[in-house]
């Protein structure tokens, strides 16, 4: 398994992204629950938020995003998928 981060930049639709937001936390727990999702929240000001997740691949990490809530609802504006490779960390491998 790989490391990714996910950016999103969020549009501005905030009263949209707060009906949205439990089924969004759902799916992330959902996430956290299975391994797949490291640490997730929201920048400053609700801009976008950040995500580290484990995947086989760039294209995993982005099927599997793409059933996001936030995402089905097109709340985001852009979506960023990267590898990552930690070198120091405090979570178990």
């Amino acid at each position: 398994m790989r490391t990714f981060v996910i950016e999103y930049r969020y549009d501005d639709q905030d009263l949209a992204r707060a009906e949205v937001r439990p089924e969004h936390r759902a799916f992330l727990r959902s996430l956290l629950d299975a391994g797949t999702l490291i640490a997730s929240g929201p920048f400053d000001g609700d801009t976008g938020a950040l995500l580290l997740v484990r995947a086989e691949s760039q294209d995993a990490v982005a099927d599997l995003f793409d059933t996001d809530p936030f995402h089905r609802a097109g709340l985001v504006a852009e979506r960023t998928v990267r590898g990552w490779e930690p070198v120091l960390h405090t979570w178990a491998d």
